[in-house]
């Protein structure tokens, strides 16, 4: 197989993002995870930039990684001054990487307007910085900043400013869609026009996603002769983000037959997805390919019975290739068989006209007309269903629980809750404040359960969701409540409903609570 060089961006073009600050301590953890997933190339920062990254680089080089090589990230030479004499190359090399990458502008308008210098002067940069680091032993990447903009401008002066990086000696030279505006058969055939014209160099292709063609204008690079492909987990990355690795690699290697990654560390994709999000503080998106949690969720009854019969048809990739799995959503629609399916997962001995299945497929239509709703949160129907064949003894009871809210908040506290609860024949009363009733309610049962079940200070809740269920009985209405918690290890999601939204917030967070508790019982 023809192999591809994945260059992963996520710390320095991902750090870039709306709402994201790494810390140091983040940015070692997520170079851990790449490095596990087998990428060749992690760009981890621009050490001229800030002391963030120049701590980093300097905690960095006692790593020791299996598959992976850290490179730092800078730009040319300013205008008119020595190359010796620039501060941000000073910084490159202080960084201590073997490899750097460079960005030059490849855009004449660019030039003119933004560097405000000559077009011989920023050729003279590019190559007078790339000849500069090659001199000093290090890899060089060159970054061709509004590559496909230059050449839609002035493709000769495009080409030149690639001529002017390769002639001193640079190892890549990376085409970059920096605007994120081209199109796929854009991308394609000026890519292979690059590589007639320089045979033999390595060509890189960088996208970004504001036309939400950055994945398939990747591929379509490398189908060109590209074969160095940047990109961020998740598609991390300022406006609308960077082109998205987790779609790209299981594209270009289950697809088109590229090697991108070890077989092996392909079915680490999820698990690395999944962890940059809870390191980033975003939110995976349930509807992400290959990696979301709806990525191989079936609801249909008739869909749900063809896949468990023959998963190709309606699953384009057997999903453990990516470490995921498949999801049969619990609900109305879903079929008596389906129902069945999950129901022995817990239980192998229920059949399917047995008094128990009928018990529990009875008790979760009673439960859905009421307002509960399972197929978001699998977590309380496991639960719901234990309940009901006796196999589950509760972690804990409530006796009661008081609110006191009071305006306006001090200190953006402006809610207290006194708890009491029941651990076998002890009870444990105790008080917390919080931002809202439903903070403070979390944090009181915390509080009161965390010296008997330390596990649950692993739990964190990452959204909360509330939805009137029936509008007409305004402030009288029932409302549903979704509480999606994590461990850093796995998601899972609760349900309560209730005419009182601090009981049905109450529901979900005991079931959060109980089910983190009840899977690290059985060693799952």
């Amino acid at each position: 197989m023809a192999q591809i060089s994945i260059y992963d961006s996520t710390l320095r073009d991902g750090a870039q993002a709306q709402g994201i600050s790494y810390s140091v301590e983040d940015k070692l953890k997520i170079v851990a995870h790449l490095d596990a997933l087998g990428v060749a190339w992690i760009e981890a920062g621009n050490p001229g930039s800030n002391p963030k990254d120049l701590e980093f680089f300097s905690r960095a080089g006692a790593l020791e990684l299996e598959h992976a090589r850290l490179i730092a990230f800078g730009a040319t030479r300013k205008a008119g001054r020595p190359v010796g004499e620039d501060a941000n190359l000073q910084s490159l090399l202080a960084a201590g990487t073997a490899a750097v990458a460079i960005f030059g502008k490849s855009w004449d308008a660019q030039v003119r307007d933004v560097l405000r210098t000559s077009l011989s002067e920023n050729l003279a940069m590019i190559a007078d910085t790339v000849r500069f680091l090659k001199e000093r032993g290090k890899t060089v990447v060159f970054d061709a900043e509004h590559f496909f903009d230059g050449w839609k401008s002035h493709a000769d002066y495009a080409l030149k400013t690639l001529a002017a990086a390769a002639a001193a000696g640079a190892d890549c030279l990376c085409l970059c869609d920096t605007n994120g505006g081209a199109f796929p058969e854009e991308i394609y055939e000026i890519t292979r026009a690059v590589g007639a014209r320089f045979p033999g160099c390595v060509i890189g292709i960088h996208c970004h996603n504001d036309g939400e063609m950055a994945v398939a204008n990747s591929i379509r690079a490398v189908q060109a002769g590209a074969t160095q492909v940047q990109g961020t987990i998740n598609g991390l990355g300022e406006r609308c983000g960077n082109a998205n690795l987790c779609s790209i690699i299981p594209n270009l290697q289950l697809k088109l037959g590229y090697e991108c990654i070890p077989d092996q560390a392909l079915r680490h994709l999820t698990n690395v997805a999944r962890a940059v999000s809870e390191i980033a503080n975003l939110p995976l998106p349930d509807k992400a390919p290959y990696v979301g949690s709806h990525a191989f969720a079936h609801k249909g009854g008739m869909h749900i019975d063809a896949v468990v019969k023959k998963p190709a048809s309606y699953e384009h990739i057997d999903p453990a290739l990516v470490g995921n799995s498949r999801r049969v959503l619990m609900s109305e629609v879903a079929g008596r068989s389906t129902l069945l399916s999950r129901l022995q997962t817990i239980d192998p001995s229920l059949g399917k006209d047995s008094p128990e299945t009928k018990k529990i497929i009875d008790k979760l239509k009673t439960l859905e007309h009421e307002g509960y709703q399972f197929e978001a949160a699998e977590s309380s129907f496991d639960l719901v269903v234990r309940k009901l064949l006796g196999r589950y003894r509760p972690f804990f009871e409530l006796v009661e629980f008081k609110v006191l809210t009071n305006e306006p908040a001090v200190n953006d506290v402006n809610s207290s809750v006194i708890i009491k609860v029941r651990v076998g024949e002890q009870e444990v009363l105790t008080v917390a404040e919080g931002d809202g009733p439903v903070n403070a309610l979390d944090k009181a049962a915390r509080k009161a359960l965390e010296r008997l079940y330390p596990a649950i200070g692993e739990v964190r809740l990452t959204d909360y969701k509330v939805r009137v269920l029936d509008s007409d009985k305004a402030s009288a209405a029932k409302v549903r409540v979704l509480i999606e918690s994590s461990d850093g290890r796995e998601r899972w999601t609760t349900v309560g409903v209730s005419t009182d939204i601090l009981n049905a917030s109450w529901q979900a967070l005991v079931d959060s609570l109980e089910y983190k508790l009840l899977k690290d019982q059985e060693g799952n």
